[in-house]
C-alpha cells in the first residue's frame, strides 16, 4: 500500500523545516545519503540487521519491533520508534 502523505507536510523538527524550505539543499542531501547507502559498510550493516530481525521474528510481521545495537554492540529487540529516533538533539546518542 502506497503512502499517500508521503511528501505533502514537512516535519516538525529544524532539519525537516530547513530543508523543506531548501529544495535545492535537499535535493544535494538525498544525492549525499544515496551514495552514502550504496556503500559496501551501509549494505553490510543493514545486512546484518535485517538478518537478526528475521532470526527474531521481527521482520515484516508488523509487531513495530526492531533490532537495536547497544553500548556493548549486541542486538536486542526495541520498538522502532525509540531504536530510530535515537540519535536526538545535536547527535547526542542515547544508546542502551
Amino acid at each position: 500500500m502506497k503512502n499517500t502523505l508521503a511528501g505533502t507536510k514537512k516535519g516538525n523538527s529544524r532539519s525537516a523545516k530547513y530543508y523543506h524550505e531548501n529544495r535545492d539543499a535537499a535535493k544535494k542531501k538525498a544525492e549525499y545519503d544515496k551514495k552514502y547507502h550504496a556503500t559496501e559498510e551501509r549494505k553490510k550493516y543493514r545486512a546484518e540487521l535485517n538478518k537478526a530481525n528475521r532470526k527474531a521474528g521481527t521482520y515484516g510481521s508488523g509487531d513495530n519491533k526492531d533490532m537495536s545495537h547497544t553500548k556493548s554492540g549486541r542486538l536486542v529487540k526495541e520498538s522502532m520508534s525509540k531504536n530510530r529516533a535515537r540519535n536526538g538533539e545535536g547527535n547526542k546518542s542515547t544508546k542502551k
